[in-house]
């Protein structure tokens, strides 16, 4: 798939099999989920898509998977391009200063032994496309591109070779150089869009070890785990596998799942997933899902279902790609047969008709939406935000409502003790020794805090740790603990010493800039809300000091169902999100953010991560993106106006290839220009 035409061309051809009941392209996974009647055969799709021009395979072992053997050959071909193009620029400048007779021969055979072998090797992506959908009796936007280049090169080879004064080898080079350029950056893009399935998965871990029908244990691969196989899971390690824990008891990190900071603790007959990790102590658990039946591979099927954008330029794109190819040809052929007519001749004729293949080429056109972007982009990365898909920026323009994760994107994402003022020195000491000797999330918080006020520990002795419950010791003769309270409103550990106890409360601090950049959104005209998986308590209180409405304990399919409530009121939803658990979720929303503290999952699944430790950034590239909407406008306008004053001239007769070929990099570059307007935007 090379071009927005081809998404529908794809569509359409699978449609129009009987028994097919839709399709839908992913273009950035360059796969198409087809619901059809189970007596179409996965041949009989084959086929149809082979009939319309396209190679395709069942998708079977490798869901996740990722190619980049197309971009490495995209980059080898561009860097080819630009080599030939430099060099045949240099000997074409001694032709246009003036050079004569054998010198200006020797020129155009140095330039027709740079050129060939350009062209052949350059050109390969563009001419077998070409080839391909013209066996089928069909054509796309590469048939007119191919057949420019090589009626260039052709012509200019004939020319060298009957002592012409023109050659066109320079022309051709540079059309090839910079259709390539498009065409490395389009596919760089899609390759960065498929890495978050990826990421996801990697939070599984490798294998497993699996106790055996004779009480042994050996390492099983996390591929060949079989339910009811039981496996043993260290403190420390993720999950190989979903399944029932048969023996032991220890706090297992769910934040993936359902974004909660604080372990939940588990115990025999409670369910555990692939993916979270065991922070407590050793158990045993019983498999009863594994590879792609576990949660986790549910999560990353998810992101790749909802992960396909189907923008306005994209689809104006799919329309204008049907009628171009044919339209150029039939004007190109026009041209021909009118110069023949009027008794031009074979070579003149051919002449103006690659002319105006050539002049116009969808150069300014297809540069029009990523020169902007590309400026924009640029201006963004300056104040620490990263745009990783071009599309993105326009979905941000359009963005009328924004729903944020809670912990880690509105909060910094890391509890804090609010209430150590209260603690004696004798407390503060005895708290830190016990903080000190646990894994405990809160544990280690209280730690960290307590140290920073250069508190010293205190000798207990007899330490020991129950998963779940807390840890204890003996200090000066009297029992002391940290261990659970029971408080629903914030996360709180309870301090004992002998028969008195104090309440220790934790939380996450808001970022800084909440406030402001909420009201940056509404001057916007953007609604915002919450939706969050953390408790009700805890979100109940951040959105209530800010006037926004929430919902809590969201799992990621229900994030994900939300989305689509607000998709099919016509909302166009901005997701802000950091964790594994809002993966799926920033992967189905019209567009999406994440600060570069979130997980690997959730920055490889969102269009645009922001790297400051405040979230003002968020409504700064909504503002951005909508400057850039409005360059393209006018991008469109200029190339628009450069083809109705262009072409024309092109069919006149009054341009040469070489003129022509300087003409479209001309409109290029003025559409470049406009774009460079952009690069202050970000202030």
């Amino acid at each position: 798939m090379r071009c927005a035409g081809c998404i529908g061309k794809i569509e359409r051809g699978l449609l129009a099999v009987d028994g097919v009941v839709s399709a839908r392209v992913n273009f950035s996974a360059k796969r198409v989920a087809v619901r059809h009647r189970p007596d179409i055969d996965d041949r009989d799709l084959v086929n149809a898509l082979e009939r319309i021009g396209f190679e395709a395979q069942a998708l079977a072992d490798a869901p996740f998977g990722e190619d980049r053997n197309e971009t490495r050959s995209l980059l080898k071909a561009l860097a080819v391009a630009g080599f030939g193009m430099m060099n045949i620029m240099l000997l074409s400048v001694g032709v246009w200063s003036g050079a004569d007779g054998a010198t200006r021969e020797i020129f155009h055979w140095l330039s027709a032994m740079i050129a060939i072998p350009v062209v052949a090797y350059a050109g390969r992506p563009f001419f077998i496309s070409a080839a391909k959908v013209l066996r089928q009796r069909h054509t796309n936007m590469d048939v007119p591109i191919s057949i420019g280049v090589l009626l260039a090169t052709g012509l200019s080879l004939y020319e060298t070779a009957t002592g012409g004064a023109h050659a066109y080898f320079d022309g051709a080079v540079m059309l090839l150089f910079f259709l390539l350029a498009g065409r490395v950056l389009d596919a760089m893009m899609r390759d960065r869009a498929r890495q978050g399935i990826g990421a996801l998965m990697k939070h599984t871990a490798l294998q497993a070890l699996v106790v055996g029908p004779a009480g042994d244990t050996q390492w099983v691969a996390a591929a060949a785990l079989e339910p009811g196989q039981v496996m043993i899971v260290a403190a420390g390690e993720n999950l190989a596998a979903d399944g029932v824990i048969v023996k032991g008891s220890s706090a297992f990190d769910n934040a993936m799942l359902t974004g909660e900071s604080e372990p939940q603790a588990r115990g025999e007959g409670d369910t555990v997933l692939a993916g979270t990790t065991n922070v407590g102590a050793p158990v045993s658990v019983r498999v009863t899902a594994a590879g792609g039946d576990t949660t986790i591979a549910d999560l990353a099927r998810l992101m790749d279902d909802v992960g396909q954008h189907r923008s306005f330029y994209v689809r104006v794109a799919d329309r204008a790609a049907r009628i171009y190819a044919p339209a150029v040809h039939s004007l190109a052929l026009a041209t021909f047969a009118g110069w023949m007519i009027a008794g031009a001749g074979l070579h003149q004729s051919l002449l103006v008709a690659i002319s105006v293949l050539i002049i116009t080429c969808p150069c300014a056109l297809g540069l029009a939406v990523p020169a902007a972007q590309v400026v924009a982009v640029g201006a963004l990365l300056k104040r620490g935000v990263l745009i990783k898909d071009g599309s993105a920026l326009e979905r941000l323009a359009s963005v009328d409502r924004a729903v944020f994760d809670k912990t880690g994107t509105l909060t910094l994402g890391t509890p804090h003790p609010v209430s150590l003022e209260a603690l004696s020195d004798d407390e503060k000491s005895i708290a830190l020794a016990l903080a000190s000797a646990s894994r405990h999330p809160l544990s280690r918080a209280l730690h960290a805090a307590l140290a920073s006020e250069a508190v010293g520990a205190s000798e207990v002795g007899n330490i020991s740790e129950v998963p779940g419950v807390g840890i204890s010791g003996r200090w000066q003769g009297q029992i002391v603990s940290l261990g659970r309270a029971d408080n629903p409103s914030v996360p709180t550990v309870r301090l004992t010493i002998g028969d008195r106890s104090r309440d220790i409360s934790f939380r996450d601090q808001p970022r800084a800039d909440v406030g402001p950049m909420l009201v940056a959104l509404e001057r916007l005209g953007i609604e915002s809300s919450i939706l969050s998986g953390d408790a009700a308590g805890p979100v109940g209180r951040l959105a209530n000091a800010h006037g926004l409405s929430f919902v809590a304990a969201a799992d990621p399919r229900a994030k994900v169902d939300a989305l689509k409530a607000l998709a099919d009121e016509g909302r166009n939803v901005l997701m802000v999100g950091d964790g594994l658990n809002d993966g799926p979720a920033l992967a189905a929303a019209h567009v999406s953010m994440a600060p570069g503290t979130a997980s690997d999952v959730g920055q490889q699944a969102a269009d645009a991560v922001f790297t400051s430790p405040g979230i003002m950034p968020v409504a700064l590239a909504v503002r951005v993106a909508r400057q850039t909407r409005h360059i393209v406008r006018e991008n469109f306008a200029l190339a628009i106006a450069y083809n109705a004053f262009a072409v024309p001239i092109a069919i006149a007769g009054l341009v040469t290839p070489l003129v022509a070929a300087i003409a479209m990099s001309m409109s290029s570059l003025i559409v470049v220009g406009n774009a460079l307007r952009l690069a202050g935007s970000a202030k």
